[in-house]
């Protein structure tokens, strides 16, 4: 059990599937949770009532990673509150999936946008905060697609490549620092992010994980927990698989 006793955690997407399991997961180890949501209002309005009992140690901010602005103005409010942060968990993602033949260039740019520069967008403001206590974990989620490959998720497999190697270059940049970046990499969670997928496709994905079942939100938030924590020292610019074996 890793505790995050008084430590602030940092994390996108937060209110709804890996994310709000792994704002839950911080939150029960004593850590205090700003979370970010892009517009869903209603989950984030029920994830706060859900979490009344705890001391208000978790706030949700609405925030667009994709907009820098905006991303700078909200580390402003973290830092006048907080001064600083320990963790940032860039969880925020999204999915236009198309052939590319078939793909536009406004579902080819949303993506790239969210998954890719809202990770630069929060790291880059994140690593300032950091810099000031010499301390500091990153940890984005990226996907197996990044390296395997996926038909229709050419947008999404680069967007989840760059987040790699954005992360093995800034962890270079830091770890002088006392500040690791690290990714971990879900294969295929059962979360809302793969219900527009058809029966047959669930069907064929599930069959072709070794474990022949599709992974769990906590197994997700289990490995963001042990890279956060002082255990993980020593490891940086590394990719976490969560992947039953892809």
């Amino acid at each position: 059990m890793h505790d995050f006793q008084g430590q602030k955690v940092v994390i996108s997407g937060a209110s709804r599937g890996i994310g709000k399991a792994i704002s839950l997961a911080f939150l029960e180890r004593g850590a205090t949770v700003i979370g970010v949501y892009a517009g869903n209002t209603a989950a984030a309005d029920s994830f706060l009532v859900d979490c009344e009992g705890l001391d208000g140690r978790l706030e949700l901010h609405q925030c667009d990673v994709a907009d820098g602005q905006r991303v700078e103005d909200f580390f402003d409010t973290i830092e006048e509150k907080y001064e600083s942060i320990d963790i940032l968990i860039n969880n925020a993602g999204i999915r236009r999936d198309k052939l590319l033949a078939l793909m536009d260039q406004k579902s080819w740019q949303q993506v790239l946008d969210v998954n890719l520069t809202g990770t630069f967008n929060m790291c880059r403001s994140a690593v300032l905060l950091m810099l000031k206590q010499k301390y500091g974990r990153i940890i984005n989620i990226t996907s197996p697609v990044a390296t395997l490959g996926l038909a229709g998720q050419t947008n999404y497999g680069a967007s989840k490549a760059g987040q790699i190697g954005l992360t093995r270059s800034l962890c270079k940049e830091t770890a002088r620092k006392k500040i690791t970046v690290n990714c971990v990499s879900p294969g295929f969670i059962d979360t809302e992010l793969i219900e527009d997928l058809s029966p047959e496709q669930l069907t064929a994905y599930k069959k072709s994980v070794p474990m022949r079942r599709f992974g769990t939100v906590s197994e997700v938030a289990s490995a963001v927990l042990f890279l956060a924590s002082k255990d993980a020292a020593y490891i940086t610019g590394a990719v976490l698989d969560v992947n039953g074996g892809l």
